[in-house]
Parts: C-alpha cells; sequence; structure tokens
C-alpha cells in the first residue's frame, strides 16, 4: 500500500474560521488547477491507491504567513476558498504549526513553512507528484531528502535545511524526497517561476525517456 497523504505529523494548533477577507485564492487557484491537469496533484483511482496526492502554497505579503491548500483536498480539480488553510506561524524547533481557516493545512505544511523560513525571496512552493522527474532525480542532477526521511515531518523540515547547506538547491529550485514516492518539490519567487522549474524538469525527464504522468 502506498504511504497516505493527509496524515498531520507535526503538533497543530487550529482554528476553524472563514479565511481574512484580504486573502486572495485566485492566483494560487488559478496554478493549481493547472497543476491538476497535468496529473502533478490531484487523486487518481490508478495512482497510490487513490489516495490525494501533492499542494501548493504562497506567502502573504512579506510576512512568514502562507496560505496553502487543504488537508485531503486533493479529489477536488478546483478548489474554493473553502478548501484552503492559513498558517500565521511556523516552528520546525517546536515541532509545531498554528494555523486557522475553513479547513486544516496540508500535512506538508511544515515542508512548506520551512522554505519560507530559510529565503525570503520564496512566495510560492509546489509539492507535486511527477514519477518521471522522480525516478530520473539522479541523472538529472537533483537535490534529495535521504530516503529515510518521511514526509511532513519536523524531521524532514531539518532536511530541507541541509539542502540549502550542503547542495545546489538555492539555485535549481527544486528538489525529490527520496523517501517519498514520486514527490517532487519546486519553488520560486513567483507562481510561475515555480511552475517553470517544475515544467523544465518534467520536460528533461521526458527527454530521457521517462513515462509521462498521465
Amino acid at each position: 500500500m502506498a504511504e497516505q497523504e493527509g496524515v498531520i505529523k507535526f503538533q497543530l494548533s487550529y482554528q476553524p474560521m472563514a479565511l481574512p477577507p484580504a486573502v486572495n485564492i485566485a492566483e494560487i487557484n488559478a496554478w493549481r488547477t493547472l497543476c491538476v491537469q497535468l496529473g502533478m496533484l490531484g487523486q487518481h483511482p490508478a495512482r497510490y491507491d487513490n489516495y490525494g496526492f501533492g499542494n501548493i502554497s504562497q506567502r502573504l505579503g512579506q510576512s512568514a504567513q502562507f496560505i496553502i491548500s487543504g488537508t485531503q483536498t486533493g479529489g477536488k480539480k478546483v478548489l474554493t476558498a473553502a478548501d484552503y488553510a492559513l498558517v500565521s506561524q511556523c516552528q520546525p524547533e517546536l515541532k509545531r504549526i498554528e494555523a486557522l481557516g475553513p479547513c486544516k493545512p496540508s500535512s506538508e505544511a511544515m515542508t512548506h513553512g520551512q522554505l519560507y523560513l530559510l529565503e525570503q525571496n520564496i512566495h510560492f512552493v509546489i509539492h507535486a507528484h511527477c514519477p518521471a522527474i522522480w525516478h530520473y532525480a539522479d541523472r538529472l542532477n537533483l537535490p534529495q531528502t535521504r530516503a529515510d526521511i518521511p514526509y511532513g515531518t519536523v524531521a524532514m523540515a531539518t532536511e530541507v535545511g541541509r539542502l540549502f547547506v550542503e547542495t545546489a538547491v538555492v539555485q535549481q529550485r527544486i528538489f525529490t524526497m527520496a523517501g517519498h514516492e514520486d514527490g517532487v518539490v519546486t519553488f520560486g519567487s513567483t507562481a510561475a517561476a515555480a511552475f517553470q522549474v517544475l515544467a523544465e524538469y518534467y520536460a528533461l525527464a521526458l527527454r530521457l525517456g521517462a513515462e509521462p504522468n498521465i
């Protein structure tokens, strides 16, 4: 059985409420929909025992706060404001996240939060599932988290910090999760930049002979 996404592995302080009126999901939702259409995010009966996969987030202004697609929303082709959560504080060292919104944040919120803490210029993060990139990570010379690090954990957040020190991930803007089947993370100063990295490496993997996602 595939590892189930949506299982939160950190201490979550969550307040159910509507998103603040100032939060606009239009941009993040457009790119999330595009990723679903390409098979990078979503839910499919032939993949991962039909569990939802992937998520996307957007930093709010220059703060460390961010909005992220909610847990267990992979089966929806298009999300609404009711399907996003706002992470108001991410504290990897305390294994703790504070969030509010109409739903709980994705189980990968800790990894997203760590990226926003590591670099102020990161404004969008995409956690995709792309077998083509994941299986060709070595040939593509991609930074990879260690295979014994489970997704969504404080250990994964720490591992991402290691990549920032020991690899060229800052320049490449992409890494794969060796211990999380097909897991690929890209990031950028804009949603277009984060998606462009994902698209370019997907094309490179296909050029090397990888099978398409869908």
